[in-house]
């Protein structure tokens, strides 16, 4: 996106299924499974740049020895420096031991961290919550009952904290804060807690406690504790938790919003956000990666097997996040490659009736670097149009044959207009002077564009406030002198705020809101703020609220809608001609026909959540409140 914004963090999870001598024995390296969750984490590194984190548990270590380790870091490269240290300690490990013992098991467990046998890893991108280290995941919850310990790591984003906070002072807990993070560590934990003393109880008279803790670790059901500790969660999630004694689960929301996948052989069970990075770590074939089933959790024992196991009662129609195929994942995936592609594709009707059919005088391009895919689809896309067009007419025209030479040999005009210079930062407080450096972050490719004769297409993945095309690369393209600017964005416009990762929650940042208030006022109706306003305050929190903000938009079309938003990021002065362009939803549906999530351009919410959420964020906007509504 031309407009930067946070969005879902990235978990990965390994299980090695065998011993860790196995592992050393076979690759001539103890760092095996460190050096899979680094490919997994790497790959994934798009994910998060605010902060990392891993955590690993050795198995079968005997009393006195420390079995769990963690790292986490919010440096500005925050991966390098986490498997920096852990390299570190593998280095001190060769140098103070022999060869002999530097590839045994038994003496790495007990004398180093990190040889353990399950990892997990987090990379964080901070939205509204704070940034230092304290706030970077895997989150720990100790206890000295190997069973009773929990790591928790997720991409996820809860729309009822509230709630669920006050969840758990009914259970008697005292949290020391009320964010999702903690409320959703506590309430596991909590339950963890409760299979643990129900085994311990339904044991004693039986066993010592000895016994009775191998009795634990052997019977405890992770989804007992699933299906009690997520029963009120609402939200969007995939949640990974390790325990103390080896076992683990990944738990994916009912609507499978937030995506998990995974690939499970003899050797290893491997977990990620996005199939390219267990392609990568595992080099399988993308077939055998599986996708954890919304609502459902991936289970692994303390020795290794594993299920995938419902854990909740309903399962909601699935609306995975569609933005993940647009923006967020790496289009390494080939499905979202082709998607992609599809998006870029699906635009060019528009893009034709907006230059008027003259590609003779167009220009294509695209912004940011990760548009280029859409652009390759909307190139396929023109290129299939001037095949059609030759064939009509070769066929229908009889040409001559000057006209079929240079019918033939024509080709779309392809540049490269607008590259992202450098990442200017200032201390200069006056706006004028930040104005003019935003407009200089962005740089172009200077004469190619024949002055006031081309048009300038430029698709983009999405525009979300426009702020970047108003204050730099719409006064850039201009300087061009180009006969019209045309901005297609890949995705439709962004109208309701996202509750379930996105960094997008207040009503005011989005172009389309801001666009629809000016038609209001145009058109004499702002009184239906006012109108919507006391539904939001009266009604807008009930569990079974609708999305009452949906009843501002409904007046106006989507061509309405983008021609003011034209209107509104023309900057001051621009000689050109603009017309700023969007997918439609049906369209996105045609391309993504598997991922349904559509709530930021709909208002369609998957959770009842959710429609509290945007009724909260408008009254929040009519309030002139700038917290978040979640």
């Amino acid at each position: 996106m031309s407009d930067p914004i946070k969005h879902e963090c990235g978990i990965a999870h390994i299980r090695l299924r065998k011993p860790l001598q196995f592992y050393i024995d076979k690759y001539g390296t103890p760092l095996y499974g460190a050096n899979k969750l680094l490919l997994l984490m790497k790959k994934m590194q798009n994910r998060g740049q605010d902060g990392a984190g891993i955590a690993n548990i050795k198995l079968g270590l005997e009393p006195g020895y420390r079995y769990i380790s963690r790292y986490r870091s919010i440096d500005p490269n925050p991966l390098n420096k986490i498997f920096e240290k852990v390299g570190k300690k593998f280095g001190k490990a060769r140098k103070e031991g022999t060869d002999e013992q530097f590839h045994s098991e038994e003496w790495l467990k007990k004398n180093y961290g990190f040889t353990g046998e399950v990892w997990l890893g987090h990379l964080r991108y901070g939205t509204h919550g704070k940034n230092g280290l304290e706030s970077c995941h895997p989150f720990l919850r100790q206890n000295n009952w190997r069973s009773r310990n929990l790591v928790v790591a997720g991409n996820f984003n809860m729309t009822n904290v509230d709630e669920l906070f006050d969840i758990l002072v009914q259970l008697g807990q005292n949290p020391k804060e009320k964010t999702d993070t903690v409320t959703v560590m506590e309430k596991v934990g909590h339950f963890l807690d409760e299979e643990n003393q129900l085994l311990f109880d339904g044991n004693k008279d039986e066993y010592n406690n000895l016994e009775i803790t191998q009795k634990i670790e052997e019977e405890l059901k992770v989804i007992n504790i699933l299906k009690k500790s997520f029963k009120d969660f609402d939200g969007g999630y995939a949640m990974c938790g390790m325990m103390g004694h080896g076992a683990s689960f990944v738990a994916r929301d009912p609507a499978g919003i937030r995506p998990a996948y995974y690939y499970a052989d003899d050797e290893v069970i491997m977990v990620a956000s996005e199939k390219p990075a267990i392609k990568t770590a595992i080099n399988c074939n993308y077939d055998q990666i599986k996708e954890v089933k919304p609502g459902h959790a991936l289970i692994i024992d303390k020795d290794g097997d594993w299920t995938e196991e419902q854990f909740v009662d309903n399962i909601l129609p699935k609306k995975s996040c569609t933005f993940e195929r647009i923006y967020f994942s790496r289009s390494s995936d080939p499905d979202i490659y082709r998607e992609r592609k599809k998006l870029g594709e699906l635009l060019v009707p528009k893009v034709l009736k907006a230059v008027n059919f003259d590609l003779k005088n167009t220009i294509f391009s695209y912004i940011p670097n990760s548009a280029e895919t859409s652009y390759l689809g909307l190139m396929n896309g023109i290129d299939e149009y001037l095949i059609q067009k030759r064939k009509e007419i070769i066929i229908d025209g009889k040409p001559s044959t000057d006209d079929l030479d240079a019918l033939l040999s024509f080709r779309p005009r392809v540049e490269k207009l607008v590259i992202k210079d450098a990442k200017l930062r200032t201390f200069i407080t006056g706006d004028a002077e930040r104005d003019e450096l935003v407009a200089n972050v962005y740089d172009t490719t200077y004469e190619v564009v024949n002055k006031g004769k081309d048009n300038l297409v430029i698709i983009d993945d999405s525009i979300v406030r426009g702020t970047t095309l108003e204050k730099s690369i719409l006064t850039l393209l201009d300087k061009l002198d180009p006969k019209k600017v045309v901005i297609v964005s890949s995705a439709p416009q962004i109208r309701y705020p996202d509750c379930y990762g996105i960094d997008m929650s207040k009503m005011k940042d989005f172009i389309a809101f801001r666009a629809v208030l000016a038609l209001l006022k145009d058109h004499g109706k702002l009184n239906l703020l006012d109108e919507v306003m006391a539904k939001c305050v009266e009604k807008g929190s009930d569990k079974d609220a609708p999305n009452y903000v949906k009843e501002i938009y409904a007046p106006f079309t989507q061509e309405e809608i983008s021609a003011k938003i034209t209107e509104i990021v023309r900057p001051k002065g621009m000689k050109a001609d603009l017309e700023i362009l969007f997918q439609t939803v049906d369209n996105l549906h045609v391309a993504c026909p598997n991922h349904e999530g559509d709530w930021y351009f709909t208002g369609d919410f998957p959770t009842p959540g959710g429609n509290r959420v945007v009724n909260k964020a408008f009254v929040n906007f009519m309030k002139g409140t700038t917290g978040r509504a979640y």
